[in-house]
Formats: structure tokens, C-alpha cells, sequence
């Protein structure tokens, strides 16, 4: 129980990797307020599972509206307290050769990617409590490229920015940034042929599961992990 007495926030928390982030970290001990887009029963299923023993709470959240954003953050101290981890796991996929990709799937793209990851960023930075934890997730294909897979990992590469960026300027307080770069992950967001095709390109013979993301993030969430920052941690089973 290494977070008993924190409150962790976690984007995205409704299914996959989220879920699982937002469910280990409650297992570890802390107050969890997950955010969810679209799927509003996933989130409820989740805060069911962890209010049998821990305590969390669900809440809507469109990323891309900074005041909603704030008003979100207001919400999650009201009802838990003051914020200790922060992990901006919300994100869009987009599978389009460059050649085709138009203006509004630019703007789609870096709109939860880029913009609402940084507008969390931001508001972590202004709230998280000396000691605190800031945890991004990015992908491997911003070290491993793809075909179609160009714009997305453009979106996520910010991310990486975003984590050394944070770790610098809020070093002084204690606080860690780092990211998480997870390999193909058995969720929604996985294409049917990358299930297929990654079992034969890892040392370990098998797609990654969301537990296996969400346990290294509690591990950087933890006391354990005090003198790592600004460090993009691959998560891939060994993938070359």
C-alpha cells in the first residue's frame, strides 16, 4: 500500500490501459478520480470495482476545453483533497498515410494528443503537491514508425517533450515527471493486424497487457522511483 493517503487523477480511465492505471494505483493504497469521454458505463464499472475496497470517483471530461478542465481539477480536491499524481493517459489513435491526411484530422489528432495532454500538464503543474507525481503515456511508434501511423505519433511525441520539459521546472519542488511508451497493448486502440503481428517481434511472444503499463506507472508513482525524471520509459516486451 506504498500511496495510502494520496489522491491520484488519471485521463482516461474508462477502459484499457487507463482502467488499469486507475485500478492498480487504488490497489496501492490511493484516492483515485478517473475522467472519461464517451464511455460513461466503463468508468462507472471501474469505480465500482475500486470502491469495493479503495475509494474513486468518475468524472466527464472533454480535454480539448481548458475551463472545463480546471472545473474538473477543482472537483477531484473538493471531494478527495489535494492532488499527488497525475496521469495523462487520454488519447485519440488515427491510422492515415500522410499523403491523405487533411486539415481536420490535424486538428483532430493533436487535439486530446498534444493540446488536452498539455492543458493537463499545466493544471497538474499549478496543483500537484511538492513530492508529487506527474506520469504521461506516450507510444512506441514515436522510436519505431510505422506506415499510416505518421500523424499519431506526431501527437504523442509531444508528450515526451511535454515530461523533460516539466522535469526541469518543477524539479525544485520534488516533483517527477516521466513517461510511459507502451508497445502494442492488448485494447480497443490496437489494429487487428498489429494483434497478430506482435507476438513475433518481442523476446516474450505475446502482445502487452494493460496491466503490464499500469504496474510500471505505479512503480514511477511510487516513493521507489524518487530519482527518475524526465525519463520516457519503454514498456514493449523486449520489442526491437
Amino acid at each position: 500500500m506504498k500511496l495510502t493517503g494520496k489522491v491520484a487523477f488519471v485521463t482516461g480511465g474508462s477502459s484499457g490501459i487507463g482502467a488499469a492505471i486507475a485500478r492498480r494505483l487504488a490497489s496501492d493504497g490511493a484516492a483515485v478520480a478517473l475522467t472519461y469521454s464517451n464511455n460513461q458505463s466503463g468508468a462507472e464499472e471501474v469505480v465500482r470495482d475500486i470502491n469495493r475496497h479503495g475509494r474513486a470517483i468518475a468524472l466527464p471530461l472533454d480535454l480539448t476545453a481548458a475551463v472545463e478542465l480546471k472545473s474538473t481539477f477543482d472537483r477531484v480536491v473538493c471531494e478527495l483533497g489535494s492532488i499527488d499524481i497525475v496521469v495523462a493517459n487520454a488519447g485519440d489513435v488515427m491510422a492515415k498515410p500522410l499523403a491523405q491526411v487533411a486539415f481536420e484530422d490535424f486538428e483532430k489528432a493533436f487535439a486530446v494528443n498534444a493540446r488536452g495532454t498539455l492543458l493537463t500538464f499545466a493544471e497538474a503543474a499549478r496543483r500537484v503537491s511538492n513530492g508529487g507525481r506527474i506520469v504521461g503515456v506516450t507510444t512506441i511508434l514515436t522510436q519505431q514508425m510505422r506506415p499510416g501511423m505518421g500523424l499519431y505519433a506526431a501527437s504523442k511525441a509531444t508528450v515526451e517533450q511535454f515530461v523533460r520539459a516539466l522535469a526541469h521546472e518543477l524539479g525544485p519542488k520534488a516533483i517527477t515527471a516521466n513517461a510511459v511508451s507502451p508497445g502494442p497493448t492488448d485494447t480497443g486502440m490496437l489494429l487487428p493486424a498489429r494483434r497478430e503481428q506482435a507476438p513475433k517481434q518481442t523476446p516474450l511472444g505475446r502482445v502487452g497487457a494493460p496491466q503490464d503499463v499500469a504496474d510500471v506507472v505505479a512503480f514511477l508513482t511510487s516513493d521507489d522511483a524518487r530519482w527518475i525524471t524526465g525519463q520516457v520509459i519503454p514498456v514493449n516486451g523486449g520489442m526491437a
